[in-house]
C-alpha cells in the first residue's frame, strides 16, 4: 500500500515516537523510507550582532546530521531501506510545514507520518504546530503519532 514513506524528525521525543511508528509501517510494506530534518534558516536573519548567524546555521545542521544519523542507524536494525536529508528553509516567509511539502514531492512520497504534542486550547493557539501547518496544506495522506501513544500502548499491554 505504501512505497515511499516522509518522516520530518527534529530530535524531540514527539518525532523519536512518528520514527518508531513509520519504522514499522515501512518494514510491514517494504517501503521506502526517508527522514528528513529542517533547518529554519530564516530565523537566522533576526540574531543580534554579537552573534554570527553562520555559526548558529552550522550548528543546527550539525545537530539535523545527528538526529539523521540516529534515524540511520534505527533503519538499517529494523532492516528498513531508505535515505536521510538535511533541508533548510531559505526563503524569508516559508516555513517548516512548506518545506516538508516540497521535500515529499520531491520524494514522491506516498505517505507523511508525523509526531504531534496533542496539544488543545490557549497552548495549541499560542506555540502552533508544524503537523497542524503541515496537515493543512498537503494533499498526501498523514499519519499524526501522537506523544504520548506509545505509553498508551504499553498501558494496554
Amino acid at each position: 500500500m505504501y512505497a515511499r514513506i516522509l518522516v520530518p524528525v527534529d530530535g524531540s521525543e514527539t518525532s523519536a515516537h512518528a520514527l518508531d511508528a513509520a519504522l514499522e509501517l515501512a518494514r510491514e510494506h517494504d517501503a521506502e523510507l526517508k527522514p528528513i530534518y529542517v533547518v529554519d534558516a530564516p530565523q537566522l536573519m533576526y540574531s543580534g550582532p554579537v552573534c554570527d548567524p553562520s555559526l548558529i546555521r552550522e550548528a543546527l545542521v550539525k545537530e539535523g546530521e545527528h538526529v539523521l544519523a540516529d534515524a540511520t542507524a534505527k533503519m538499517l536494525r529494523a532492516g528498513v531501506k531508505g535515505s536521510t536529508r538535511v533541508l533548510e528553509v531559505e526563503l524569508v516567509g516559508d516555513d517548516i510545514s512548506q518545506q516538508i511539502t516540497a521535500a515529499a514531492k520531491e520524494f514522491c512520497a506516498d505517505l507523511v507520518v508525523m509526531g504531534t504534542h496533542g496539544r488543545r486550547g490557549w497552548r495549541r493557539l499560542v506555540l502552533g504546530s508544524v503537523s497542524e501547518r503541515f496537515l493543512r496544506i498537503s494533499t498526501l495522506p498523514v499519519l499524526l503519532v501522537p506523544l504520548h501513544s506509545a505509553e498508551k500502548r504499553d498501558l494496554a499491554q
